[in-house]
């Protein structure tokens, strides 16, 4: 049996990934990631950087960010600590879902992951205190290819479990959508 198994969610490309636990008297092991695996599933998947944030209060908001073509990226997602609510927003103009959203609730322990392919925005509220996720990418970080949306815009009309609060200057600098807005075309 595979490590892993891929679950495919409303937004093509989008999957929700079920680990697989093995539990003895010493306590659990699960892998969070094999790129030979998840290639099975068509999603070839290569690590080229590792984050880690925890955000302390319940209710904060990180994101929107995505990367532009010039610089795509995709994430696996994991809660380590906590729970979270997990915003995947698809930018891909050529896409039947542009500008749809999706969440999934991760928890710690869940043994879940959230993988999120280019061409497609990020961010989470926290659903506790002391949330802590660990970030998979495909990419470098690269700034001067990076872009925002306003976790407000009504254009996207996201459904925050929670009041949105804590936002950082700079993500509260994100505009709203305009007719300008061409997406991000892979």
């Amino acid at each position: 049996m595979s490590e892993f198994s891929l679950m495919a969610l409303p937004l093509a490309g989008l999957f929700s990934v079920q680990h697989k636990r093995f539990e003895d008297q010493r306590g659990h092991f699960a892998r969070l990631f094999c790129e030979g695996s998840l290639s099975v599933f068509g999603s070839e998947f290569h690590i080229r950087q590792i984050n880690h944030s925890c955000t302390r209060e319940k209710g904060s908001v990180r994101g929107l960010h995505y990367q532009n073509a010039n610089a795509p990226e995709a994430k696996l997602i994991t809660c380590l600590r906590g729970e979270v609510w997990d915003v995947a927003v698809d930018l891909r103009p050529d896409s039947e879902t542009f500008l749809h959203w999706h969440a999934e609730h991760l928890k710690a322990g869940d043994g879940r992951s959230l993988l999120i392919p280019a061409g497609f925005a990020h961010g989470f509220q926290t659903l506790s205190e002391d949330a802590e996720l660990l970030y998979l990418h495909s990419a470098d970080y690269a700034p001067e290819h990076e872009g925002g949306l306003s976790v407000n815009d009504p254009r996207l009309a996201i459904a925050w479990p929670l009041p949105v609060n804590n936002l950082s200057a700079r993500d509260s600098s994100h505009p709203a959508l305009d007719h300008h807005f061409a997406g991000v075309r892979l």
